[in-house]
């Protein structure tokens, strides 16, 4: 292996690795705030994906029914748990939030999706179609559960997956689909052409990962996600709301998916079940963190995606193996130094 090809590899990783970062980081968010090890997040990857794809073919993506879906059934789960509490503010809010919100973007994807529309314009509809599912399907499955074991939030979210698999092969098709690049240029380093689509894969990644840092160390709302991820009963106690913990984890947990998903989509096809093995990269990293350190699983995503590109070029039949083989020394390891506690 020359140094070309060691470059040509480096690059694959580093990007594969970009995106594996923000879904870790993804990952170690929704478990340190809701204790819920979400298997669905990589389908927000292919819904993000897929969603933005259809935009640009000019046709209308079937997430809209899942969001649409979604905003009703949860305002009508919140009227039945508020019906003893309604308010005509609340009745508003809830009107406004879960009815009339996603149906209008229902609306405005039917006459825009045949329409030629500008390539940012596509970007920030899809985003608008598939962040909001985050926070409605935390409302909806979770939100009634917050105080179950690990174990039965992590059999929810993995019937979520499923769930979100099944439709997504509805909406979509078994068919794949590939957007096309944001920027078409190619740059060269040294022996290895770049495209340009994958600096933008790097930099939005470097971008999100900076804002993440300056939202969670400079605003209200991170401090207040923080302190519900050391202590969720001390947030609580000093009036830091759960639900809007939660809420607030999941449209993150669903921002980062969808723009994943937008931003892989002109370098590969995505299906309607491209997000698991996408999610489970990530969650791999994730694991390396041990759920806890958010640098740490960017590090972790980084050298999955480089140990990836490596083993694609060694062993292309093996490399999934291989990848999700290195896990096993990790839990080893985080076993021996552990100390095991009796579950309450």
């Amino acid at each position: 292996m020359d140094s070309t090809i060691t470059l040509f590899l480096l690059q694959d990783g580093l990007i594969n690795g970009s995106i594996y970062a923000l879904l870790a980081v993804a990952f170690v968010l929704l478990f340190a705030v809701t204790r819920i090890i979400f298997v669905a997040q990589g389908d927000f990857v292919a819904y993000g994906g897929l969603t933005f794809a259809a935009l640009q073919q000019g046709s209308v993506p079937g997430s809209i029914w899942l969001l649409a879906g979604l905003g009703i059934i949860a305002g009508t789960l919140e009227f039945l748990r508020e019906r003893r509490a309604l308010t005509r503010p609340k009745v508003l809010g809830i009107l406004a939030g879960d009815f009339v919100f996603p149906l209008t973007l229902t609306g405005v994807a039917i006459l825009a999706a045949p329409q030629d529309m500008p390539y940012l314009f596509d970007m920030a509809l899809a985003l608008t179609l598939v962040v909001p599912m985050g926070p409605y399907i935390y409302r909806i499955c979770f939100r009634p559960m917050a105080s179950a074991s690990v174990l039965v939030l992590l059999i929810a979210s993995v019937g979520v997956h499923w769930l979100m698999i099944g439709l997504g092969l509805l909406f979509f098709g078994a068919e794949g689909y590939r957007a096309a690049p944001m920027f078409g240029a190619n740059f060269a380093l040294g022996p290895v052409p770049v495209s340009a689509q994958s600096l933008l894969v790097m930099g939005a990644t470097l971008a999100l990962l900076v804002g993440f840092y300056l939202f969670f160390g400079r605003t209200l709302a991170g401090k207040a996600l923080m302190a519900t991820a050391v202590n969720a009963r001390g947030a609580s106690l000093v009036g830091i709301s759960p639900s809007f913990s939660g809420r607030t984890a999941f449209l993150m947990a669903a921002f980062v998916g969808a723009i994943s998903g937008i931003l892989i989509a002109p370098l590969t096809t995505l299906y309607y079940d491209s997000g698991f093995l996408i999610g489970l990269k990530g969650f791999v990293a994730a694991i390396v963190a041990g759920f806890a350190s958010f640098p740490l699983a960017v590090a972790g995503a980084i050298a999955i995606g480089i140990a990836e590109a490596v083993s694609a070029f060694f062993a292309s039949a093996f490399k999934e193996v291989i990848v999700f083989s290195l896990i096993l020394p990790i839990l080893i390891w985080r076993s021996i130094r552990a100390p095991h506690l009796e579950e309450d």
